[in-house]
Protein backbone atom coordinates (compact mmCIF):
# COMPACT_ATOMS: atom_id res chain seq x y z
CA UNK A 1 0.00 0.00 0.00
CA UNK A 2 1.27 3.48 -0.89
CA UNK A 3 2.44 6.09 1.60
CA UNK A 4 -0.59 8.23 0.68
CA UNK A 5 -3.09 5.56 1.76
CA UNK A 6 -1.21 4.78 4.96
CA UNK A 7 -1.09 8.49 5.71
CA UNK A 8 -4.82 8.93 5.26
CA UNK A 9 -5.52 5.92 7.43
CA UNK A 10 -3.14 6.95 10.19
CA UNK A 11 -3.85 10.70 9.93
CA UNK A 12 -0.13 11.38 10.18
CA UNK A 13 1.62 10.87 6.84
CA UNK A 14 0.61 12.41 3.54
CA UNK A 15 1.69 12.09 -0.06
CA UNK A 16 0.81 15.28 -1.93
CA UNK A 17 2.14 15.34 -5.48
CA UNK A 18 3.94 18.21 -7.25
CA UNK A 19 2.95 20.26 -10.31
CA UNK A 20 2.30 18.49 -13.59
CA UNK A 21 5.12 18.28 -16.11
CA UNK A 22 4.72 15.94 -19.08
CA UNK A 23 7.69 13.73 -19.88
CA UNK A 24 8.26 11.13 -22.57
CA UNK A 25 8.18 7.52 -21.32
CA UNK A 26 11.18 5.42 -22.33
CA UNK A 27 11.00 3.30 -25.45
CA UNK A 28 9.43 -0.08 -24.72
CA UNK A 29 12.00 -2.74 -23.95
CA UNK A 30 14.81 -0.26 -23.46
CA UNK A 31 16.86 -0.63 -20.28
CA UNK A 32 16.66 2.37 -17.96
CA UNK A 33 19.69 4.64 -18.23
CA UNK A 34 20.33 4.15 -14.53
CA UNK A 35 20.50 0.36 -14.76
CA UNK A 36 23.77 -1.27 -13.76
CA UNK A 37 25.06 -4.70 -14.83
CA UNK A 38 23.43 -7.56 -12.89
CA UNK A 39 26.79 -8.58 -11.48
CA UNK A 40 29.60 -6.16 -10.64
CA UNK A 41 33.04 -7.68 -10.27
CA UNK A 42 35.13 -6.64 -7.30
CA UNK A 43 37.41 -3.79 -8.44
CA UNK A 44 41.15 -4.24 -7.81
CA UNK A 45 41.23 -1.70 -4.97
CA UNK A 46 38.50 -3.65 -3.15
CA UNK A 47 40.26 -7.03 -3.39
CA UNK A 48 41.50 -8.46 -0.06
CA UNK A 49 45.16 -7.64 0.54
CA UNK A 50 47.62 -6.79 3.28
CA UNK A 51 47.25 -3.10 2.43
CA UNK A 52 43.45 -3.07 2.08
CA UNK A 53 42.09 0.48 2.43
CA UNK A 54 38.31 0.85 3.05
CA UNK A 55 38.26 4.41 1.68
CA UNK A 56 40.04 3.40 -1.53
CA UNK A 57 37.77 0.38 -1.90
CA UNK A 58 34.72 2.59 -1.49
CA UNK A 59 35.93 5.00 -4.14
CA UNK A 60 36.67 2.08 -6.46
CA UNK A 61 33.11 0.80 -6.15
CA UNK A 62 31.64 4.27 -6.70
CA UNK A 63 33.81 4.61 -9.81
CA UNK A 64 31.98 1.58 -11.25
CA UNK A 65 28.86 3.70 -11.69
CA UNK A 66 28.68 5.30 -15.17
CA UNK A 67 28.78 9.10 -15.01
CA UNK A 68 25.46 9.39 -16.89
CA UNK A 69 23.74 7.00 -14.50
CA UNK A 70 25.06 8.83 -11.45
CA UNK A 71 23.98 12.23 -12.77
CA UNK A 72 20.54 10.84 -13.55
CA UNK A 73 19.99 9.29 -10.11
CA UNK A 74 21.29 12.43 -8.39
CA UNK A 75 18.83 14.56 -10.38
CA UNK A 76 15.97 12.21 -9.54
CA UNK A 77 16.71 12.16 -5.82
CA UNK A 78 17.44 15.88 -5.53
CA UNK A 79 14.18 16.60 -7.35
CA UNK A 80 12.49 14.71 -4.55
CA UNK A 81 13.62 17.37 -2.09
CA UNK A 82 11.53 19.95 -3.93
CA UNK A 83 8.62 17.55 -4.16
CA UNK A 84 8.52 17.36 -0.38
CA UNK A 85 8.11 21.13 -0.25
CA UNK A 86 5.64 21.45 -3.12
CA UNK A 87 3.57 18.51 -1.87
CA UNK A 88 3.34 20.17 1.54
CA UNK A 89 2.42 23.59 0.13
CA UNK A 90 -0.15 22.22 -2.31
CA UNK A 91 -1.73 20.10 0.42
CA UNK A 92 -1.93 23.15 2.69
CA UNK A 93 -3.56 25.17 -0.12
CA UNK A 94 -6.21 22.51 -0.71
CA UNK A 95 -7.00 22.28 3.01
CA UNK A 96 -7.34 26.07 3.30
CA UNK A 97 -9.61 26.19 0.24
CA UNK A 98 -11.90 23.53 1.72
CA UNK A 99 -12.11 25.53 4.94
CA UNK A 100 -12.32 29.12 3.66
CA UNK A 101 -14.73 28.38 0.79
CA UNK A 102 -16.79 26.33 3.28
CA UNK A 103 -16.74 23.26 1.04
CA UNK A 104 -16.00 21.17 4.09
CA UNK A 105 -19.04 22.58 5.93
CA UNK A 106 -21.23 21.91 2.87
CA UNK A 107 -20.07 18.29 2.70
CA UNK A 108 -20.97 17.92 6.38
CA UNK A 109 -24.39 19.48 5.79
CA UNK A 110 -25.04 17.12 2.88
CA UNK A 111 -24.17 14.10 5.02
CA UNK A 112 -26.50 15.34 7.78
CA UNK A 113 -29.37 15.67 5.29
CA UNK A 114 -28.90 12.06 4.21
CA UNK A 115 -28.90 10.49 7.72
CA UNK A 116 -29.15 11.39 11.38
CA UNK A 117 -26.88 8.52 12.46
CA UNK A 118 -23.58 10.17 13.44
CA UNK A 119 -21.20 7.36 12.37
CA UNK A 120 -22.96 7.21 8.99
CA UNK A 121 -22.62 10.99 8.67
CA UNK A 122 -18.88 10.72 9.30
CA UNK A 123 -18.53 7.95 6.72
CA UNK A 124 -20.48 9.94 4.10
CA UNK A 125 -18.35 12.98 4.79
CA UNK A 126 -15.18 10.91 4.42
CA UNK A 127 -16.32 9.51 1.06
CA UNK A 128 -16.98 13.05 -0.23
CA UNK A 129 -13.70 14.34 1.16
CA UNK A 130 -11.52 11.57 -0.26
CA UNK A 131 -13.14 11.62 -3.70
CA UNK A 132 -12.90 15.41 -3.94
CA UNK A 133 -9.28 15.63 -2.81
CA UNK A 134 -8.31 12.69 -5.05
CA UNK A 135 -9.70 14.64 -8.02
CA UNK A 136 -7.88 17.81 -6.97
CA UNK A 137 -4.60 15.92 -6.57
CA UNK A 138 -4.99 13.70 -9.61
CA UNK A 139 -3.00 15.80 -12.15
CA UNK A 140 -0.19 16.10 -9.63
CA UNK A 141 -0.27 12.42 -8.77
CA UNK A 142 -0.07 11.54 -12.48
CA UNK A 143 3.09 13.60 -12.81
CA UNK A 144 4.82 12.43 -9.65
CA UNK A 145 3.94 8.74 -9.76
CA UNK A 146 3.65 8.12 -13.49
CA UNK A 147 5.33 10.61 -15.84
CA UNK A 148 8.28 11.36 -13.58
CA UNK A 149 8.94 7.66 -12.86
CA UNK A 150 8.90 6.93 -16.60
CA UNK A 151 11.11 9.91 -17.33
CA UNK A 152 13.84 8.45 -15.11
CA UNK A 153 13.39 4.89 -16.38
CA UNK A 154 12.03 3.57 -13.09
CA UNK A 155 8.49 2.62 -14.14
CA UNK A 156 7.25 -0.21 -16.36
CA UNK A 157 3.44 0.16 -16.28
CA UNK A 158 1.42 1.67 -19.08
CA UNK A 159 -1.19 4.23 -18.08
CA UNK A 160 -4.16 1.84 -17.92
CA UNK A 161 -2.71 -0.62 -15.37
CA UNK A 162 -1.26 2.30 -13.39
CA UNK A 163 -4.67 3.94 -13.24
CA UNK A 164 -6.19 0.65 -12.09
CA UNK A 165 -3.74 0.51 -9.18
CA UNK A 166 -4.65 4.09 -8.26
CA UNK A 167 -8.32 3.10 -8.19
CA UNK A 168 -7.49 0.20 -5.86
CA UNK A 169 -5.66 2.62 -3.56
CA UNK A 170 -8.72 4.87 -3.56
CA UNK A 171 -10.98 1.97 -2.55
CA UNK A 172 -8.60 0.93 0.23
CA UNK A 173 -8.47 4.52 1.42
CA UNK A 174 -12.26 4.72 1.44
CA UNK A 175 -12.61 1.60 3.58
CA UNK A 176 -9.70 1.97 6.00
CA UNK A 177 -10.05 5.73 6.17
CA UNK A 178 -13.75 5.45 7.00
CA UNK A 179 -12.92 3.11 9.88
CA UNK A 180 -10.31 5.32 11.56
CA UNK A 181 -12.05 8.64 10.84
CA UNK A 182 -15.40 7.38 12.18
CA UNK A 183 -13.68 5.96 15.26
CA UNK A 184 -11.74 9.15 16.01
CA UNK A 185 -14.72 11.46 15.58
CA UNK A 186 -16.81 9.16 17.76
CA UNK A 187 -14.17 9.49 20.48
CA UNK A 188 -14.02 13.29 20.05
CA UNK A 189 -17.80 13.59 20.47
CA UNK A 190 -18.10 11.35 23.52
CA UNK A 191 -14.88 12.19 25.39
CA UNK A 192 -14.63 15.93 24.94
CA UNK A 193 -11.94 16.45 27.60
CA UNK A 194 -9.73 13.41 27.02
CA UNK A 195 -10.31 12.77 23.31
CA UNK A 196 -6.63 13.40 22.50
CA UNK A 197 -5.54 10.59 24.85
CA UNK A 198 -8.03 8.01 23.62
CA UNK A 199 -7.56 9.21 20.05
CA UNK A 200 -3.83 8.53 20.28
CA UNK A 201 -4.53 5.03 21.61
CA UNK A 202 -7.05 4.33 18.83
CA UNK A 203 -4.68 5.65 16.12
CA UNK A 204 -1.86 3.46 17.45
CA UNK A 205 -4.02 0.35 17.50
CA UNK A 206 -5.14 1.13 13.98
CA UNK A 207 -1.51 1.51 12.89
CA UNK A 208 -0.76 -1.92 14.36
CA UNK A 209 -3.79 -3.36 12.54
CA UNK A 210 -2.66 -1.98 9.17
CA UNK A 211 0.89 -3.31 9.69
CA UNK A 212 -0.58 -6.71 10.59
CA UNK A 213 -2.82 -7.09 7.53
CA UNK A 214 -0.65 -5.39 4.90
CA UNK A 215 1.52 -8.32 3.71
CA UNK A 216 -1.34 -10.84 3.64
CA UNK A 217 -4.37 -8.83 2.55
CA UNK A 218 -3.24 -5.54 0.99
CA UNK A 219 -0.04 -6.28 -0.95
CA UNK A 220 -1.68 -9.14 -2.95
CA UNK A 221 -4.23 -6.63 -4.27
CA UNK A 222 -1.42 -5.00 -6.26
CA UNK A 223 1.13 -7.77 -6.81
CA UNK A 224 1.37 -11.52 -6.96
CA UNK A 225 3.15 -12.90 -3.89
CA UNK A 226 4.55 -16.42 -4.07
CA UNK A 227 7.07 -18.66 -2.34
CA UNK A 228 10.52 -18.94 -3.89
CA UNK A 229 11.11 -22.58 -4.80
CA UNK A 230 14.64 -22.37 -6.24
CA UNK A 231 16.90 -24.11 -3.68
CA UNK A 232 19.96 -22.24 -5.03
CA UNK A 233 18.36 -19.07 -3.70
CA UNK A 234 16.45 -20.31 -0.66
CA UNK A 235 18.90 -22.77 0.94
CA UNK A 236 21.71 -20.26 1.69
CA UNK A 237 19.15 -17.78 3.00
CA UNK A 238 17.33 -20.31 5.17
CA UNK A 239 20.63 -21.63 6.56
CA UNK A 240 21.56 -18.06 7.46
CA UNK A 241 18.12 -17.50 8.99
CA UNK A 242 18.29 -20.62 11.16
CA UNK A 243 21.82 -19.78 12.25
CA UNK A 244 20.49 -16.47 13.56
CA UNK A 245 17.47 -17.89 15.35
CA UNK A 246 14.88 -16.95 12.71
CA UNK A 247 12.20 -19.66 12.39
CA UNK A 248 11.82 -19.04 8.65
CA UNK A 249 10.51 -21.80 6.44
CA UNK A 250 9.78 -19.77 3.33
CA UNK A 251 11.12 -16.77 1.45
CA UNK A 252 8.60 -14.89 -0.65
CA UNK A 253 8.89 -13.03 -3.94
CA UNK A 254 6.68 -10.29 -5.35
CA UNK A 255 6.30 -9.42 -9.03
CA UNK A 256 7.30 -5.77 -8.62
CA UNK A 257 8.56 -5.70 -12.21
CA UNK A 258 4.99 -5.17 -13.40
CA UNK A 259 5.25 -1.66 -11.95
CA UNK A 260 8.91 -0.73 -11.52
CA UNK A 261 12.54 -1.49 -12.30
CA UNK A 262 13.58 -0.94 -8.67
CA UNK A 263 15.31 -3.72 -6.77
CA UNK A 264 14.24 -4.16 -3.16
CA UNK A 265 13.42 -6.52 -0.32
CA UNK A 266 11.63 -6.00 2.98
CA UNK A 267 10.33 -7.42 6.22
CA UNK A 268 6.62 -6.73 6.67
CA UNK A 269 3.85 -7.64 9.09
CA UNK A 270 4.43 -9.09 12.54
CA UNK A 271 3.58 -12.22 14.46
CA UNK A 272 2.08 -14.84 12.14
CA UNK A 273 1.87 -12.37 9.23
CA UNK A 274 5.57 -11.41 9.29
CA UNK A 275 7.25 -12.14 5.96
CA UNK A 276 10.66 -11.67 4.38
CA UNK A 277 10.03 -10.71 0.76
CA UNK A 278 12.34 -10.07 -2.18
CA UNK A 279 11.14 -8.61 -5.46
CA UNK A 280 11.59 -10.25 -8.83
CA UNK A 281 13.79 -7.43 -10.14
CA UNK A 282 16.41 -8.39 -7.58
CA UNK A 283 16.03 -12.10 -8.28
CA UNK A 284 16.60 -11.42 -11.97
CA UNK A 285 19.44 -8.90 -11.77
CA UNK A 286 21.36 -9.52 -8.55
CA UNK A 287 24.27 -11.86 -7.91
CA UNK A 288 23.88 -14.65 -5.31
CA UNK A 289 26.25 -12.75 -3.02
CA UNK A 290 24.12 -9.63 -3.31
CA UNK A 291 20.92 -11.52 -2.55
CA UNK A 292 22.53 -13.08 0.53
CA UNK A 293 23.73 -9.68 1.74
CA UNK A 294 20.27 -8.17 1.29
CA UNK A 295 18.59 -11.09 3.03
CA UNK A 296 21.08 -10.80 5.88
CA UNK A 297 19.96 -7.20 6.22
CA UNK A 298 16.29 -8.24 6.30
CA UNK A 299 17.03 -10.98 8.85
CA UNK A 300 18.67 -8.25 10.91
CA UNK A 301 15.41 -6.30 10.93
CA UNK A 302 13.66 -9.43 12.21
CA UNK A 303 16.18 -10.40 14.89
CA UNK A 304 16.56 -6.82 16.13
CA UNK A 305 12.75 -6.49 16.45
CA UNK A 306 12.73 -3.39 14.30
CA UNK A 307 9.06 -3.69 13.39
CA UNK A 308 8.04 -3.77 17.05
CA UNK A 309 10.47 -0.97 17.89
CA UNK A 310 9.08 1.10 15.02
CA UNK A 311 5.55 0.61 16.33
CA UNK A 312 6.66 1.78 19.77
CA UNK A 313 8.31 4.81 18.19
CA UNK A 314 5.12 5.38 16.21
CA UNK A 315 3.16 5.36 19.47
CA UNK A 316 5.41 8.10 20.88
CA UNK A 317 5.06 10.20 17.72
CA UNK A 318 1.27 9.78 17.69
CA UNK A 319 0.95 10.72 21.38
CA UNK A 320 3.03 13.86 20.84
CA UNK A 321 0.99 14.75 17.75
CA UNK A 322 -2.37 14.36 19.49
CA UNK A 323 -1.20 16.44 22.45
CA UNK A 324 -0.14 19.25 20.08
CA UNK A 325 -3.27 18.75 17.99
CA UNK A 326 -5.56 19.49 20.92
CA UNK A 327 -3.89 22.83 21.60
CA UNK A 328 -3.70 23.77 17.93
CA UNK A 329 -7.36 22.94 17.29
CA UNK A 330 -8.56 24.90 20.33
CA UNK A 331 -6.60 27.96 19.20
CA UNK A 332 -7.57 27.69 15.51
CA UNK A 333 -11.29 27.13 16.12
CA UNK A 334 -11.44 29.99 18.58
CA UNK A 335 -10.07 32.32 15.88
CA UNK A 336 -11.62 30.97 12.68
CA UNK A 337 -14.18 28.32 13.66
CA UNK A 338 -17.19 30.57 13.11
CA UNK A 339 -15.87 31.79 9.76
CA UNK A 340 -15.36 28.18 8.61
CA UNK A 341 -18.77 27.16 10.04
CA UNK A 342 -17.15 24.49 12.21
CA UNK A 343 -19.11 23.74 15.38
CA UNK A 344 -16.33 22.12 17.38
CA UNK A 345 -13.77 19.33 17.54
CA UNK A 346 -16.44 16.66 17.05
CA UNK A 347 -17.63 18.27 13.80
CA UNK A 348 -16.51 16.33 10.71
CA UNK A 349 -16.03 19.63 8.87
CA UNK A 350 -12.86 20.11 10.94
CA UNK A 351 -11.08 17.24 9.12
CA UNK A 352 -9.19 19.42 6.58
CA UNK A 353 -7.81 21.44 9.50
CA UNK A 354 -6.75 18.26 11.32
CA UNK A 355 -4.97 16.97 8.22
CA UNK A 356 -3.35 20.36 7.62
CA UNK A 357 -1.97 20.38 11.17
CA UNK A 358 -0.81 16.79 10.74
CA UNK A 359 1.01 17.67 7.51
CA UNK A 360 2.76 20.57 9.27
CA UNK A 361 3.79 18.23 12.08
CA UNK A 362 5.17 15.61 9.69
CA UNK A 363 6.94 18.25 7.58
CA UNK A 364 8.70 19.68 10.64
CA UNK A 365 9.47 16.20 11.97
CA UNK A 366 10.95 14.94 8.69
CA UNK A 367 14.60 14.96 9.90
CA UNK A 368 13.62 13.19 13.14
CA UNK A 369 11.55 10.52 11.39
CA UNK A 370 14.25 9.97 8.76
CA UNK A 371 16.99 9.75 11.40
CA UNK A 372 15.09 7.07 13.32
CA UNK A 373 14.63 5.03 10.15
CA UNK A 374 18.24 5.59 9.06
CA UNK A 375 19.58 4.31 12.39
CA UNK A 376 17.48 1.15 12.08
CA UNK A 377 18.73 0.58 8.55
CA UNK A 378 22.36 1.00 9.63
CA UNK A 379 21.83 -1.53 12.43
CA UNK A 380 20.34 -3.98 9.92
CA UNK A 381 23.30 -3.38 7.58
CA UNK A 382 25.76 -4.27 10.33
CA UNK A 383 23.77 -7.33 11.34
CA UNK A 384 23.51 -8.41 7.71
CA UNK A 385 27.27 -8.15 7.18
CA UNK A 386 27.94 -10.34 10.20
CA UNK A 387 25.25 -12.83 9.18
CA UNK A 388 26.00 -13.11 5.46
CA UNK A 389 29.73 -12.24 5.43
CA UNK A 390 29.18 -10.72 1.99
CA UNK A 391 30.62 -7.17 2.06
CA UNK A 392 31.03 -7.12 -1.71
CA UNK A 393 27.45 -8.29 -2.14
CA UNK A 394 26.41 -5.41 0.12
CA UNK A 395 28.39 -2.97 -2.03
CA UNK A 396 26.74 -4.35 -5.16
CA UNK A 397 23.27 -3.91 -3.68
CA UNK A 398 24.08 -0.33 -2.64
CA UNK A 399 25.09 0.49 -6.22
CA UNK A 400 21.86 -0.99 -7.54
CA UNK A 401 19.88 1.04 -5.02
CA UNK A 402 21.82 4.04 -6.25
CA UNK A 403 19.79 3.87 -9.45
CA UNK A 404 17.19 6.00 -7.66
CA UNK A 405 19.15 7.42 -4.70
CA UNK A 406 21.92 9.98 -4.59
CA UNK A 407 25.08 8.12 -3.61
CA UNK A 408 27.18 10.89 -2.05
CA UNK A 409 25.15 13.59 -0.26
CA UNK A 410 26.49 16.18 2.17
CA UNK A 411 26.12 15.48 5.90
CA UNK A 412 23.26 17.93 6.43
CA UNK A 413 21.57 16.68 3.27
CA UNK A 414 21.75 13.09 4.48
CA UNK A 415 20.47 14.01 7.95
CA UNK A 416 17.40 15.80 6.62
CA UNK A 417 16.34 13.79 3.59
CA UNK A 418 17.66 10.22 3.91
CA UNK A 419 15.62 7.47 5.61
CA UNK A 420 18.49 5.04 4.77
CA UNK A 421 22.23 5.65 5.02
CA UNK A 422 23.56 7.03 1.74
CA UNK A 423 25.10 4.64 -0.77
CA UNK A 424 28.58 5.94 0.00
CA UNK A 425 28.07 5.47 3.75
CA UNK A 426 26.80 1.92 3.29
CA UNK A 427 29.59 0.88 0.93
CA UNK A 428 32.20 2.36 3.28
CA UNK A 429 30.68 0.49 6.23
CA UNK A 430 30.86 -2.75 4.21
CA UNK A 431 34.46 -2.12 3.19
CA UNK A 432 35.39 -1.24 6.78
CA UNK A 433 33.84 -4.54 7.91
CA UNK A 434 35.82 -6.29 5.18
CA UNK A 435 39.07 -4.67 6.33
CA UNK A 436 38.47 -5.89 9.87
CA UNK A 437 37.49 -9.41 8.78
CA UNK A 438 39.83 -10.18 5.87
CA UNK A 439 40.32 -13.74 7.07
CA UNK A 440 36.60 -14.40 6.64
CA UNK A 441 36.48 -13.05 3.10
CA UNK A 442 37.60 -15.09 0.12
CA UNK A 443 40.09 -13.46 -2.23
CA UNK A 444 38.07 -14.74 -5.21
CA UNK A 445 35.62 -12.29 -6.81
CA UNK A 446 31.88 -13.06 -6.63
CA UNK A 447 30.69 -15.63 -9.14
CA UNK A 448 28.17 -14.66 -11.77
CA UNK A 449 24.86 -16.45 -12.13
CA UNK A 450 25.21 -19.78 -13.84
CA UNK A 451 28.90 -20.22 -13.00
Amino acid sequence: MSARVLAVCGLLLFCFAPSLVVAEPPVSGKKPLTEMPSVITVPPAAQPSDHFDPEAATEAYLAEIPAEARARSDAYFEGGYWLILWDFLYGALVALLLLNLRWSARMRDFAERITRFKPAQTTLYWVQYLVLTSILFFPLTVYENYFREHKYGLATQSFGPWLNDQFKELLIGLVLGAIIVTLLFGIARRLTRTWHIWGAIAATLFMVFVVLISPVYLLPLFNKVSRIDDPKITEPILRMARANGVPARDIYQVDASRQSTRMSANVSGFGHTMRITINDNMLRRASPEEIQAVMGHEIGHYVLNHIYNAMLFGLIVIVVFFALLRRALDWSLQRWGERWQIRGIGDTAVLPLVLLLASIFVFVMTPVLNTYSRVQEYEADMYGLNASRQPDGEAQSDIHLGEYRKMSPGRLEEWIFYDHPSGRSRIYAAMRWKAENLKLVSAAPPQTKGQ
